[in-house]
């Protein structure tokens, strides 16, 4: 087994207008260069989001939030929970009130309002795990498992009075088991949940009620549990959402479109269409069309979000994603999800590991925009946010957001959180910058991009020896899991001179703090290796300059930047080739460098690297990967160390294929490695000098990845090491989309020790 992963593979990322970056790599032969910034350039909330990421003072409960619905400018949230406390405070506050399983907040303050309930059980768990609202805002319906609404006896769903917050007494229905959904007419109750009957007559899993609480002929028999219904907008049909293999005896998995009226099928989706292992959480509707939230458990599900036409109900597209969705929101032409999103890959968006639990998407077009506060995954299952409100209140849309997560953004918040659609308080993440002068009299100034949470477009200015006017300013389009760099090249310097660089962010609204200044002698003459590498057509060039952060400049002039994980050690006062630093990966945390960028495989390449290192545990120096933040499933392209100091290249063209040197080189000096493939075959050098090679392996595995150094999985390759990370110092690491020549390589290692 080689460790190739069944999921789907990476996709080649789509050209969209958030990647086009505006003028990456310009230089200036002015002192002032100032670039016209328009109207459309970065202003807070980059379209089409509408709604920002600035989490607002809430108040939290102590567990679970399962529902949210609004009325009037006021929440309401249920659960499984006992109290309520403020924004900041911790469990226990003395501000903390009691709260069983349901409380009522101000959709503008956030803080409770006067309506009370408490939801209770004879035995068992008492919850509320359904909320929605009658069309004229008189009646919030409560469905859950309970059997009392401030003792007034019900039996898993109840009707309250908004006006009075009480339970209605003449809206009785029996439900003998959980309610997981609702959704509300003018006329009709519809609910979903484990039933099997209500009011004695056999519902499976679906039925009906009228407002005064008696049972209707609508009927949606379901072989498993139901968990969401929502009617189209026309109010012509009801789709149901759910565990089911059938419907009313009709094949059709997960999700299912029903007369309003009687309930028969209308359109079904037979096995198949969702994987067995995939259900549907939620469901909502609107004239744009029907959307599902979708969760699945085990290999090949279906994790994402899909749009059905509002007519036909035929799929439109499908979100791909994986990471358990379990709520949607529609607002003004965006789709806002909550899940726990690791893996996008399939959609050509970031590939596995980080998790991500609120993100949005056109309804339109499903590749995700730069709207993404977070919370953590919580409690409970681990699920993060479970339910969305949007609730106006004073001209302003709030969207509330409920789970069991205990964080938002990094900050202790248990369960409530919410944001509004403006104003926009928050700045972008200050620039992470590189200054370098590597040719007479020009200083390249390199940053890597930053990301803002609702902004994508954001606009950067930099300052020139401490002066407050900047030099130099530009737009540039940048996610939070894709930040590419920019680079402005400074002319207006004199050899031998020294310069200071300081670089800010803007989203038209706020503005982040200027970077550290960064100072630089103008070189007199051309860094003579650097000069090669860029000369011999390097696209990815990490000199390792930097002494902090996670940025890995690119000094190729593109902007194929790199990003530490797990912070290697940077500004090693060692390097290689003259640069004067390096960086050393420790091995046994993990550490690796990874680029910021999707990259189609390569036809030919060649590969080129300084290292350093006494170790006899061996690990990967690089290679090409389908995953940045975890270890990868697909992985080539590479070069490794065996335990007793060999390097080892090796290629996937269909099959495990390497070449190993004879020679070890964990002696605790520094040495020169170029690997290369193309038409000629395999070739690995060390120190200017061929050492082995195979002429019959000209191709390697096809798809799409991310370049990777210090690390990463090495299971089934031959003379697997002990470990897949590397320890040691890595220096001047290119990638070239070419196989160098052997008078190259050897030029450039002379270069690299200063030999004649």
């Amino acid at each position: 087994m080689h460790g190739r992963s069944t999921r789907p593979r990476l996709l080649s990322r789509r050209s969209r207008y958030r990647r086009s970056l505006t003028a990456l790599v310009l230089a200036s032969a002015a002192p002032l260069l100032c670039l016209p910034l328009t109207a459309s350039d970065a202003a807070a909330l980059t379209p089409p989001v509408a709604l920002t990421a600035d989490s607002l003072p809430t108040w939290q409960t102590n567990g679970i939030v399962y529902a949210l619905a609004q009325a009037g400018g006021t929440v309401f949230a249920g659960g499984t929970f006992s109290a309520v406390r403020p924004a900041g405070t911790s469990a226990g506050d003395p501000a903390e009130r009691s709260a069983v399983n349901f409380a009522a907040f101000d959709a503008a303050t956030g803080a409770p309002t006067g309506c009370s309930l408490s939801f209770t059980v004879g035995s068992g768990t008492a919850t509320v795990r359904a909320l929605a609202v009658s069309p004229d805002g008189r009646t919030l319906y409560a469905g859950g498992y309970f059997g009392a609404v401030n003792g007034v006896g019900t039996s898993s769903l109840a009707a309250i009075d908004i006006a009075t917050c009480t339970p209605r007494t003449d809206f009785r229905p029996s439900v003998p088991a959980t309610v997981r959904a609702l959704a509300v007419t003018g006329s009709t109750v519809y609910v979903g949940g484990d039933f099997t009957s209500v009011d004695g007559a056999t519902r499976q899993r679906f039925a009906a009620v009228d407002t005064s609480g008696a049972l209707t002929p609508w009927t949606a028999n379901a072989d498993a549990p139901g968990r969401a219904v929502a009617v189209t907008a026309d109010g012509r049909h009801v789709a149901v959402g759910g565990d089911f293999f059938t419907v009313n005896g009709s094949d059709s998995h997960a999700l299912a479109v029903t007369d309003a009226a009687t309930g028969a099928v209308t359109r079904n989706y037979p096995r198949g269409f969702f994987p067995d292992t995939s259900v549907v959480k939620d469901i909502t509707a609107d004239a744009s069309g029907v959307y599902t939230a979708n969760e699945g458990t085990g290999g090949g599900v279906f994790d994402g979000r899909t749009a059905f036409d509002p007519d036909t109900f035929a799929e439109r597209w499908r979100d791909t994603c994986l990471g358990a969705t379990q709520a949607l929101q529609l607002y003004k032409g965006l789709l806002y999800s909550a899940s726990h999103a690791h893996d996008c890959s399939s959609m050509g968006e970031y590939p596995d590991g980080q998790r991500r639990h609120l993100l949005a998407e056109g309804t339109n077009d499903p590749h995700l925009v730069g709207w993404a506060p977070d919370t953590n995954d919580g409690i409970g299952e681990g699920i993060g946010p479970r339910v969305f409100a949007l609730a106006p209140k004073g001209g302003t849309d709030y969207l509330w957001v409920g789970g069991e997560f205990t964080t938002v953004g990094g900050v202790a918040q248990q369960s409530l959180t919410r944001v509004s659609s403006g104003p926009d308080t928050g700045a972008p993440t200050l620039p992470q910058v590189k200054v370098e002068s590597i040719e007479p009299g020009r200083v390249a100034v390199h940053w890597r991009s930053s990301y803002d949470t609702d902004d994508s477009h954001l606009t950067y200015s930099v300052y020139k020896d401490g002066g407050t006017t900047p030099v130099y300013q530009v737009a540039g389009d940048s996610l939070p899991w894709s930040r590419p760099q920019l680079t402005w090249t400074d002319t207006a310097v004199a050899p031998g001179e020294t310069h200071s660089y300081r670089v800010s962010v803007s989203d038209g609204t706020n503005t982040s703090a200027k970077s550290a200044a960064q100072s630089v002698k103008v070189a007199s003459a051309a860094d003579s290796y650097a000069a090669a590498v860029r000369g011999d057509g390097a696209s990815l060039y990490w000199r390792f300059g930097e002494t902090s952060g996670a940025y890995a400049a690119d000094s190729s002039g593109g902007d194929d930047s790199g990003v530490h994980w797990n912070a290697p050690g940077q500004g090693v006062s060692d390097g290689a080739a003259g640069s004067g630093s390096s960086v050393n990966y420790t091995g046994s945390q993990g550490e690796w460098t990874y680029s910021d960028k999707l990259h189609s495989a390569p036809s030919a390449y060649s590969l080129e690297l300084w290292f350093k290192t006494t170790s006899t545990t061996g690990g990967k120096l690089i290679g090409f990967a389908n995953k940045v933040q975890l270890p990868s499933t697909r992985f080539d392209k590479h070069v490794y160390m065996t335990d007793g100091g060999q390097l080892v290249f090796g290629a996937y063209p269909g099959a495990v294929r390497t070449i190993t040197t004879v020679q070890r080189y964990n002696d605790g000096k520094w040495h020169h490695a170029v690997a290369t493939e193309g038409s000629d075959g395999m070739k690995l050098y060390v120190d200017g000098a061929l050492r082995t090679s195979n002429p019959f392996v000209t191709t390697s595995e096809a798809g799409s990845g991310y370049w990777r150094v210090g690390g990463d999985n090495l299971d089934s390759w031959t003379n697997r090491p002990s470990s897949r990370f590397y320890t040691g110092q890595l220096d001047e690491v290119a990638v070239y989309g070419k196989v160098l020549s052997s008078s190259q390589v050897l030029a450039h290692y002379k270069l690299g020790t200063g030999a004649s």
